[in-house]
């Protein structure tokens, strides 16, 4: 009887150990969680009501002055910009970046592009990418290009006209209408890998 008690207590002493570890990485997880920041809340929900007509509608998106940029970027998405929209807005973002499953589009991040780091977030916590010097095509390809001189005016793959040059970006993207594991600003989206072949 006395084994059976110590055999017991034993165990219970090894299942209280390993539930006050458990306690405790759970507290330390939540102690070290980012907190959730009101004005980032405000601004995503802004951000939200006044895309959220262009979620599942590229016509809509293409009507409002939206144009193709790039074709898909793996893990990203194709990239549609709106040229009249300048500054940051929450409410207006520049580019709308999309993912494709046959013919259906679905808006998964919205982004804007810097020609410098911004000195000061335009929404809290937000972090950046860059996107390479080139020049843009009707078609949506891109050719990696130092100055607007060396663009030709189609692409020679493509025989597409050619559009826009622009100089390195900084870029933030903000994966609004799609899950990101990686993160709210990161560049890429491992979930969206599935639609890398449209």
């Amino acid at each position: 009887m006395r084994r059976i008690s110590i055999g017991v207590l034993l165990a219970a002493a090894v299942t209280a150990a390993a539930l006050g570890a458990s306690s405790a990485r759970a507290m330390h997880r939540a102690s070290t969680a980012p907190s959730t920041n009101p004005t980032l809340v405000k601004d995503l929900a802004l951000a939200r009501v006044a895309t959220a007509k262009y979620v599942n509608s590229l016509a809509r998106a293409k009507a409002d002055g939206y144009g193709i940029i790039t074709q898909m970027i793996p893990n990203m998405g194709y990239h549609y910009l709106n040229p009249g929209v300048k500054g940051f807005d929450v409410r207006r973002p520049p580019i709308l970046v999309y993912e494709r499953n046959g013919n259906a589009y679905q808006l998964g991040a919205i982004e804007w592009v810097f020609t410098s780091k911004p000195a000061k977030p335009p929404l809290p916590g937000a972090t950046y990418g860059s996107f390479g010097a080139g020049c843009h095509f009707k078609d949506g390809t891109f050719i990696p290009a130092d100055a607007q001189s060396a663009c030709p005016t189609t692409n020679p793959q493509t025989g597409s006209a050619f559009n826009f040059w622009h100089p390195l970006l900084i870029t933030l993207h903000v994966w609004l209408w799609y899950p990101n594991p990686s993160g709210l600003f990161a560049g890429t989206n491992p979930l969206v890998a599935p639609f890398n072949q449209g």
